[in-house]
């Protein structure tokens, strides 16, 4: 006999279906980025931070045992100064005119050298000098001194033995400043900026752009160079607690990327996410790209190292804006950067995009990239790259200048080469392009002068909207061409997405034209 299957009990069976499929849908509901509600959480910003230094050499009084041994001293004048350690501090004194150098390490034309002073009387000059042990090549650094003020900032160089220059890169010479606290010389590979810290932030002394007299990113001065402390004395005294040189934060920090996987997924590794961003210097050829990390569930960052770039011309290059991604099926290193290098010679240089490449990993300590023009020459910055295995190609967001910068999608089977344009300009400014995931779906972000973070459709660049955010990293006077950096973290956090930016205020007592933002400040984001 056929059963027949009650009416009511139908209609509960076919409710509980549909309400299951219902339930179902709205589990896996696609999220809108502009719906998700970014909250910042910190900002902290990174001034020469010596919990994040990494040290390259280092002379410790209170560590010696044989000074002549350990740190070699030249006396380069007729007369000698007398060199002691006394109390744990290097002590130099003379009656007379005295001239004396002391070796304390290696040459690196990207690090921050420090003297760390005790006090000085008298009449003299104290500071830096780089050279090969003949000699004939020199970059001498010194700050001037008498009855402890500050008297000048002088940069000498010597090529083939014959002094080229002589001359004063003091700058805020305006009012007495007292030699004491610490003396900063923040090299940037064509250029320098010299500080002096006491207390708080420090005071900018002396900047110079050097290229024209010695180009010290030639590879034969990182391997031939060492450095020396510098004193010269009119008759007086000088004692020093310590020197040394280090890969340092400088004075702000900006461009920030996570490094990725060749699918534009974010690297988390030792559970940690990890980031290229720009170690400000002060103009264009002058800033550095550093390697920094993360633990996205709290606000630790960390300076890993910084990467310079080779395009095999004899020149170790300061690129910045880079991205870089482990292709995993490849077993290599690789991605994009923005030659800013060449502002350094813009006679004989172009700006351009460039590939890099590494076997080794190059996220800790100084690394070096391969990097190689693929015909991307002109005004056009901030790449962002990955491979979509949907459409079986290599997609790259970037943006160029065209009546400002605006975004533009280009696409090639090739990761290196042979782009073509897919997508945009987009009518709207936009910097420090990038491509993330949100849900299922990759978005296209960019910062802009708009006081906006916009949002578009990946790959094809149609405007969704822009960046819900508690406290953005600007007000009403700053600049707003921040880079977005979103990253969505999978299970197992508090929250779903985490975005770095930062913000473009400038650091205090430069002249001319500089970029030397910015702080770092850190979001939430949940839908």
């Amino acid at each position: 006999m056929k059963k027949v299957f009650p009416i009511k009990k139908m209609k509960y069976t076919c409710l509980l279906i549909l309400l299951f499929v219902t339930l179902n849908q709205v589990a896996y509901t696609q999220p809108s980025p502009e719906n998700i509600n970014f909250v910042r959480q910190g900002v902290q910003r990174l001034i020469f931070n010596e919990a994040q230094s990494i040290p390259l050499a280092a002379l410790e009084p209170e560590n010696v045992i044989g000074l002549s041994v350990m740190h070699p001293v030249q006396q380069m004048l007729e007369e000698s100064a007398e060199i002691t350690i006394q109390e744990g501090k290097l002590l130099i004194q003379s009656p007379k005119k005295t001239a004396s150098s002391i070796w304390f390490g290696g040459f690196n034309p990207f690090a921050t050298y420090a003297i760390h002073l005790d006090s000085c009387f008298g009449k003299g000059k104290i500071g830096f000098k780089f050279s090969a042990a003949d000699q004939k090549e020199q970059c001498i650094i010194t700050i001037g001194f008498e009855d402890q003020l500050l008297t000048g900032v002088q940069l000498r160089v010597v090529k083939n033995s014959e002094m080229i220059t002589e001359e004063s890169i003091a700058v805020n010479t305006e009012e007495k400043v007292k030699m004491e606290g610490k003396i900063l010389l923040q090299m940037l590979g064509s250029g320098l900026t010299l500080y002096l810290q006491d207390k708080g932030v420090p005071r900018v002394i002396g900047q110079s752009d050097f290229n024209t007299y010695i180009d010290l990113r030639q590879k034969k001065y990182i391997n031939s160079f060492q450095s020396h402390l510098y004193i010269g004395l009119d008759g007086g005294k000088v004692k020093v607690k310590k020197v040394e040189s280090v890969l340092s934060t400088g004075m702000g920090l900006a461009d920030i990327r996570a490094i990725t996987y060749e699918n534009g997924d974010p690297m988390l590794d030792q559970g940690r996410l990890w980031y290229t961003m720009s170690i400000r210097g002060r103009a264009l050829p002058h800033h550095i790209q550093g390697v920094f990390s993360m633990n996205p569930g709290v606000f630790d960052l960390k300076l890993e190292g910084i990467i310079v770039f080779d395009r095999d011309d004899g020149l170790l290059r300061n690129e910045i804006a880079s991205h870089i991604f482990y292709d995993r099926k490849q077993e290599i290193w690789r991605g994009l950067t923005t030659g800013f290098s060449a502002y350094a010679n813009p006679e004989k240089e172009k700006k351009q995009l460039l590939a890099i490449e590494s076997k080794r990993d190059p996220r800790f300590g100084f690394s070096i990239m391969q990097a190689v023009p693929f015909g991307m020459v002109g005004d056009i910055e901030d790449p962002h790259i990955l491979y979509d295995s949907t459409a079986q190609k290599w997609r790259m967001l970037t943006c160029e200048n065209n009546g400002g910068y605006k975004a533009i999608v280009l696409e090639s089977d090739f990761w290196n080469k042979g782009y073509e344009r897919i997508a945009g300009p987009v009518k709207h400014n936009s910097t420090g392009t990038s491509i993330q995931k949100i849900g299922d779906k990759l978005y296209c972000f960019s910062g802009s002068s708009e006081r906006k973070i916009l949002i578009y459709s990946y790959p094809d660049l149609q405007e969704k909207g822009h960046l819900k955010m508690d406290l953005p990293p600007w007000d009403e006077t700053s600049g707003t061409r921040v880079w977005p950096n979103v990253v969505q973290l999978p299970d197992g956090y508090p929250f779903r997405y985490v975005a770095l930016m930062m913000d473009r205020l400038n650091f205090p007592g430069l002249k001319g034209p500089h970029w030397t933002y910015g702080a770092l400040y850190l979001y939430h984001g949940h839908d």
